[in-house]
């Protein structure tokens, strides 16, 4: 800073900024003076910046003036936020005593450091979504991790290998990751720099050092009874995420009541590929639909955070999957009961961030009714469940806790109409507090109160026209007109005198002022001590209220799987453990949602198993429909393992393990990968993770090379999938009708494609899917459909017929068959021009007699001719 400079010449208020400025020199301080938070130096540019405010200059001292920008102190919810959404990490120093009660300059100290990740913020949070803060932890090929929602209090860990924690990173999409210093270049390489990080020193993440963390927040003395204790990786991630909320002067985190572990076992399997190209959560596309918006029909905050994960975790135990259909039928069979506790649960607030407030004490008067008319909610829901005689919902509701004693203290304490803040009047009601009773009495009737003064005082010394007054010289006075001056009486001591009256104090009067005018002070003293009592109260009640919240939750999730199932012509799936999927009229979710009233979707059905038809084959033109066919199978799996029925006539479904898809891949240009690069990215991740249960969606394999390479390509993986990969099953979209030629060799490769109609002008798109492949890829009759000019459309045609008369299918299929047996294409048997020549030159050389130089520049001629 410019201020260091002259350090010796700064006013004592700067002295004190620098002091605690040099103990977070990474965050902006907010530095409260008076009634403004004030930064300085390059914070203030950079906060000027941002909050878009006045940047000036103050003087100090007889140092050069340094920048300066503010903003009032009771704006902080509004700039807050958006400092910490730019990024930044914020360090909030208040006063830690009264002005009023010192002459030297005030006691400052940081309250609290926000971060993105570590925020209680209702402006910084997102209602429907975590915050979570994550940990890494690199240990050779194992790699620990761990999220934790301050504002929430949940604290998940994991570990595994790269592939794995990147998903995990993925899905939980955390607003701040922390990781070691010395592994920052291994951090960003493996998982790149979307996420905002923060590098902590080594020593940090060690063993003993989070053990020790972890058991001492616990009070435990292992951590056998959260089940991590193997996880040794992820314990270490753990303890760094506990030391960073000390370090951000966040210590009353006793809401985080556990540790659980993300059971990767438990859950279907899906790669980051996958959840993105089936548009889970997030659109490819701006603007386009996703299957959460399909199924979000919670109501409330916690329901909306839990669906995400329900999401993206589908179960994989066929109990607890039927268990989870068998809730949802409930509220499917009888909808006047769905819609009655859809009613009852839009009444409960946010419960996990309510209790995480009460352990900061940070909870306003006015969320504390919202948490009490939150609990009052529980018993009119078990009553009403009941009459559904579910032995799965009636397990659910029995774990409810109606915190009747915490209902009973908050209704007798708090005003109903409390105040939004602490530190505004009448926060407590009439009743709780004799003192407090009084001195409101004094306070806010005073004027009743002097007029009984003035009543008695008048009948007692006979003086008619007596009043009692105030003024600023001496405070309450009694006049007296100079005509009843007499009749005053001795214990009256005269304070000023008038040309027509004299003005006198008493005893009672001076004692009623001191009253009064501390009244208001004394009052939100005493509320706030009785506040204070109440939050400690309400501090027993936090494992009560957060199981409370999981289970409101999962039936918000429940039932909002019931209300888009009702709603939409949803049936309800079997489960078994068999290995087949068998879908009958399945639909897309989200397109048919998206289709314009007067449009039907044209449903298809699916057959995949491990005996008869382990691959699909499925050709067809552009636009008409197969990756649609791929993506909605793969959402039907999915919703029937989340426990939500699906968009079908009838489907049973032999529990899949693993979803992997290769369905449109973008460029990542940004990052050096082509179309080509990602493509294949994607597929060797396949390969290399596919179990007898996985199903494996394949769109346009080989479409980012040419036509050779990608034939010879998507062939050879397919190939593989069907002899070498436990009978994966398999749909595969291609252009390359080629393909079709396989069935004849592979007894579990079943040719498909998607029927069009064939004019003499256009195609027709029927969008149904038919036995037998198809011959051609159409798409010179899609150009035209585009609008490309006519000379384009003639042109491609003239030159399409020329290329199918060079380039037979009988001759391309018989080169690959030739070589089936050693699994490995010849290079030179694909029928490519470039190749040719490039093989032509290579025979007329003469190895031997080639000079180094003369063999550089062979090499530089064969490298022209790819256009290299």
């Amino acid at each position: 800073m410019k201020a260091q400079t002259t350090k010796n010449a700064d006013t004592p208020l700067m002295k004190q900024y620098l002091a605690i400025k040099a103990k977070h020199p990474d965050a902006i301080l907010l530095f409260r003076v008076g009634d403004f938070y004030e930064t300085f130096s390059e914070d203030a540019v950079k906060t000027s910046k941002i909050l878009d405010i006045v940047l000036t200059k103050r003087a100090n001292g007889s140092a050069s003036h340094i920048e300066l920008a503010g903003f009032p102190y009771h704006a902080l919810d509004t700039y807050l936020p958006k400092l910490v959404k730019a990024g930044e990490r914020v360090a909030i120093c208040d006063q830690l005593e009264d002005p009023k009660q010192t002459k030297k300059i005030v006691k400052r100290g940081v309250t609290e450091l926000v971060t993105p990740g570590v925020s209680y913020n209702d402006n910084v949070l997102q209602k429907k979504a975590n915050n979570f803060l994550a940990g890494v932890f690199f240990n050779k090929h194992i790699i620990g991790v761990s999220f934790l929602d301050v504002s929430t209090g949940e604290f998940l860990i994991a570990e595994g290998e790269k592939e794995y924690v990147d998903k995990l990173l993925q899905t939980f999409m955390p607003g701040e990751v922390l990781y070691q210093k010395q592994q920052g270049t291994q951090f960003f390489e493996s998982f790149g720099e979307e996420c905002y990080s923060y590098a902590l020193e080594d020593w940090v993440f060690t063993k003993q050092f989070a053990s020790d963390l972890l058991l001492g927040h616990f009070n435990t003395n292992s951590l056998k009874g959260f089940g991590v204790q193997e996880l040794e990786n992820g314990v270490i991630a753990a303890g760094a995420l506990m030391h960073y909320l000390l370090e951000t002067q966040h210590d009353k985190i006793s809401h985080i009541t556990s540790l659980k572990k993300i059971d990767k076992e438990n859950c279907l399997w899906m790669d980051r590929f996958t959840i993105k190209n089936l548009e889970l959560l997030y659109p490819l596309n701006e603007g386009g639909g996703t299957l959460l918006d399909i199924l979000d029909y919670t109501e409330t905050a916690l329901g909306a955070r839990l669906i995400k994960r329900w999401i993206v975790f589908p179960l994989k135990n066929k109990k607890e999957i039927d268990d989870r259909l068998n809730l949802v039928q409930q509220f499917v069979n009888n909808h006047a009961f769905k819609d009655e506790a859809k009613l009852l649960i839009k009444n409960i607030g946010d419960l996990e961030r309510l209790a995480s407030k009460i352990s900061i004490k940070r909870i306003s008067p006015r969320e504390i009714m919202h948490l009490k008319n939150s609990l009052e909610v529980i018993r009119p829901l078990q009553s009403l469940c009941k009459k559904i005689k579910n032995k799965g919902l009636s397990f659910l509701l029995n774990d409810l806790d109606d915190c009747k004693t915490l209902i009973k203290t908050i209704e007798k304490t708090i005003q109903h109409e409390a105040p939004a803040q602490l530190n505004k009047p009448n926060t407590i009601k009439d009743g709780v507090s004799k003192e407090l009773d009084y001195l409101r009495t004094v306070a806010y009737s005073g004027k009743d109160f002097l007029v009984k003064i003035q009543q008695r005082e008048m009948e007692k010394t006979g003086i008619p026209s007596l009043k009692i007054a105030f003024n600023n010289v001496f405070g309450y006075y009694l006049e007296v007109r100079n005509a009843h001056k007499d009749k005053v009486p001795e214990d009256w001591i005269r304070k000023q005198t008038l040309v027509n009256a004299e003005r006198y104090i008493t005893e009672e009067l001076k004692e009623y002022e001191a009253k009064i005018l501390g009244a208001e002070e004394k009052i939100l003293k005493i509320e706030m001590k009785l506040y204070d009592q109440l939050l400690n109260q309400a501090l027993k009640y936090i494992k009560a209220i957060q199981q409370n919240a999981v289970i409101i939750a999962q039936l918000d999730c429940v039932i909002s799987f019931a209300h888009v199932s009702y709603m939409n012509g949803y049936v309800k799936p079997i489960i078994d453990n068999n290995k087949i999927i068998n879908i009958k009229n399945g639909r897309h979710p989200v397109i048919e949602q998206q289709l314009p009233a007067e449009e039907s979707y044209i449903a298809n059905d699916t057959y995949l198993d491990d005996k008869q038809q382990q691959v699909m084959m499925i050709t067809g033109p552009n636009m008409s429909g197969k990756s649609a066919l791929l993506r909605q199978t793969a959402l039907i799996v999915l919703l029937a393992q989340m426990g939500c029925y699906v968009p079908a006539d009838y489907v049973s479904i032999g529990v899949v393990d693993r979803v992997f898809t290769r369905v449109g891949a973008s460029d990542n240009i940004s990052s050096g990968e082509s179309t080509f690069m990602v493509e294949m990215n994607e597929a060797a991740s396949i390969l290399n993770n596919i179990s007898d249960r996985s199903l494996i969606l394949l769109d346009e394999i080989g479409r980012g090379t040419s036509t050779y390479d990608g034939i010879s390509i998507a062939w050879a993986i397919t190939e593989y999938i069907h002899e070498y990969a436990l009978r994966a099953k398999t749909m595969f979209a291609t252009h390359y009708h080629e393909l079709n030629e396989m069935s004849k060799s592979f007894d579990r490769i079943k040719n498909y494609n998607i029927s069009i109609k064939e004019t003499s002008e256009k195609i027709i798109f029927i969008r149904k899917l038919i036995k037998g492949g198809s011959e051609h890829s159409f798409g010179i009759h899609v150009a035209k459909m585009a609008g490309m000019p006519s000379k384009v459309i003639a042109k491609a045609n003239l030159i399409l017929k020329k290329l199918e008369k060079s380039h037979s299918n009988e001759e391309l299929v018989a080169n690959i068959e030739s070589v089936q047996d050693n699994f490995q294409l010849s290079f030179f048997k694909l029928d490519d021009p470039v190749l040719e020549q490039i093989k032509e030159e290579i025979i007329k050389t003469d190895i031997n007699s080639l000079t180094p130089v003369e063999a550089l520049l062979k090499l530089n001629e064969i490298k022209k001719l790819i256009g290299g």
